[in-house]
């Protein structure tokens, strides 16, 4: 029998999952307390004690950290001026971007730019305040000559327009016990026999990058899509992955091969010239890797383009 506080735990859960949804949408809105605790239906008392409790971070530290790292991602694809993007991210001024940005990174926007390693200017090692590292000029250019070998050996490469999705799934929060996820996806899905339907698929999808968030950061959704009927109960949620253009790697890889074969898939996405748009990116598996002969993955890794 489920215990009153893991029905409790569950339903804060699932509030906390529409705030994540709020924050990101309204970045360049009012997010103080009052105002995202009534999202969750929560007195703004007891949302930040739950909000702390499941994310580790206060709201403001959350919210801080969400426009930081939003603008981070945006300098790098940058299409729209620094003072733009500071606007669109919520910071009143250029002023007060830049300080919250040194404060996170260790380094302005500016030397943010000519350290990242998708730009080929002369960096050095850098390791910056939230852990990110970034490798020497030499070193990367090696790196990025290697993994460009290694995608064209390893994956089929395809643009194609997918569908709107409608998946149910869970929220996770850093790169560490994913498994745990997927298995309250199967234990929700077994149940009403989803799996045995050869067209129901798991994914994951990111809300952040690991080139700007640290991995025990990293917010994602492990999800079930199936043409079959179900009912969601306790943590498992319904959302939709919206219609995009997406870059497709379809690749058969290990466990160890999918932090490569997603840098590799961007790296390919900047040499052709395509800029990602502002969906998340997401992976769809279509085999068991532990009925693999050599314990692999077959997936198909999307990257929504404009």
């Amino acid at each position: 029998m489920i215990s009153r506080n893991e029905v409790l735990e569950t339903d804060y859960k699932n509030r906390i999952n529409r705030v994540f949804e709020f924050i990101d949408e309204n970045l360049d809105s009012d997010l103080s307390l009052n105002t995202v605790s009534a999202v969750a239906f929560f007195s703004p008392y007891h949302f930040h004690r739950v909000f702390k409790f499941i994310t580790g971070e206060t709201l403001n530290q959350y919210v801080t950290r969400r426009r930081i790292e939003k603008s981070a991602l945006d300098l790098l694809h940058k299409t729209i001026t620094t003072t733009e993007i500071a606007h669109k991210n919520g910071f009143n001024d250029l002023s007060s971007f830049t300080r919250a940005f040194k404060k996170y990174y260790g380094l302005s926007p500016t030397g943010f730019l000519k350290q990242n390693p998708n730009k080929f200017s002369k960096i050095r090692q850098l390791e910056s305040k939230n852990g990110q590292i970034y490798p020497d000029h030499e070193k990367y250019i090696c790196i990025i000559t290697n993994l460009k070998k290694w995608i064209a050996m390893h994956a089929k490469i395809e643009i194609k327009e997918t569908p709107e999705m409608n998946v149910a799934g869970v929220t996770h929060i850093g790169m560490n016990g994913v498994e745990h996820a997927f298995e309250k996806v199967l234990r929700w899905a077994n149940p009403q026999n989803l799996m045995k339907d050869t067209e129901t698929k798991l994914g994951r999808v990111f809300y952040d990058s690991v080139k700007v968030t640290a991995p025990d950061k990293v917010r994602m959704s492990i999800f079930l899509l199936s043409n079959k009927p179900y009912k969601t109960e306790g943590e498992i949620h319904k959302f939709i992955i919206n219609q995009s253009k997406c870059i497709v790697g379809s690749f058969e890889i290990t466990p160890s091969e999918f932090e490569k074969a997603w840098t590799s898939l961007f790296i390919w996405m900047n040499e052709n010239g395509y800029k990602k748009s502002p969906e998340n990116p997401f992976e769809i598996y279509h085999n068991d890797y532990r009925e693999h002969p050599e314990n692999k993955f077959l997936v198909d890794l999307y990257i929504p383009i404009e």
